[in-house]
């Protein structure tokens, strides 16, 4: 299966991993419409991108404006949801954890991704396929990460319950572990690769995945009819140490 001339929507497109997916797909002459919460980012990339991308404004923690932003879109072949937030109490024992906040976890990856899937899979081509994402968080639970644990499943067992539910279409998700993205700019670039290296040095691939690594895994999924339900790991093996 090509995905030339094909229609893609990618929800989280304007950076990161969800970026390198609408590169690789554009690349392959699809169609891309990326989504984002920020207009100048979703603007930029998609001049970085060229004339077979687009742009729109989502809120994805807003069920009304995920609506609103798919009305104004016909029917397509694939959807991939790579957005991400790093809010709420992403570590911390139980016994200090508060509630309400923890809740905020779920807001963008798993709420987030239910109310894009439900917007948009009317409109999806029965061909076609969901690609969520979720972490290897899920995979290598630790001590004071309970809710991302937690959350980071949530999402997996979504798509294995939605690739029964919305067949024919196809539904799978992506499992990055550390990947090289802006989301790493936070740490002063004099620490950053030794604290990079740290983290990856006991894996099978002792370095960071790059974002056009792991966005072959969703252009895969994308492009393999015979494939729903499953979790791709793009890992480095993490995931078998």
């Amino acid at each position: 299966m090509s995905l030339k001339d094909q229609h893609i929507v990618i929800v989280g497109g304007s950076s990161g991993i969800g970026f390198a997916v609408a590169s690789g797909a554009v690349a392959q002459g699809a169609r891309v419409t990326i989504a984002s919460s920020h207009a100048d980012k979703v603007a930029a990339a998609a001049d970085r991108l060229g004339p077979n991308a687009g742009g729109l404004t989502m809120n994805v923690t807003d069920p009304a404006d995920v609506e609103r932003a798919f009305s104004g879109i016909a029917a397509f072949d694939h959807l991939v949801f790579t957005a991400g937030d790093w809010g709420g109490p992403r570590r911390g024992a139980v016994k200090d954890l508060d509630l309400d906040a923890a809740r905020t976890m779920f807001n963008v990856r798993f709420w987030g991704a239910l109310a894009v899937v439900k917007a948009a899979q009317s409109r999806i081509a029965a061909g076609g396929s969901i690609t969520l994402t979720n972490g290897m968080i899920a995979h290598r639970p630790r001590a004071g990460a309970s809710v991302s644990s937690a959350m980071a499943g949530a999402v997996e067992h979504l798509a294995r319950g939605l690739a029964v539910e919305l067949a024919p279409v196809r539904v799978n998700c992506v499992c990055p572990g550390y990947i090289r993205t802006e989301v790493w700019d936070s740490i002063p670039a004099e620490s950053r690769e030794a604290q990079l290296k740290s983290f990856t040095e006991g894996q099978p691939l002792p370095r960071v995945g790059e974002p056009e690594e792991v966005a072959a895994a969703y252009l895969f999924l994308m492009t393999s009819g015979y494939t729903t339900g499953q979790v791709i790991k793009v890992d480095g093996g993490m995931g078998i140490m």
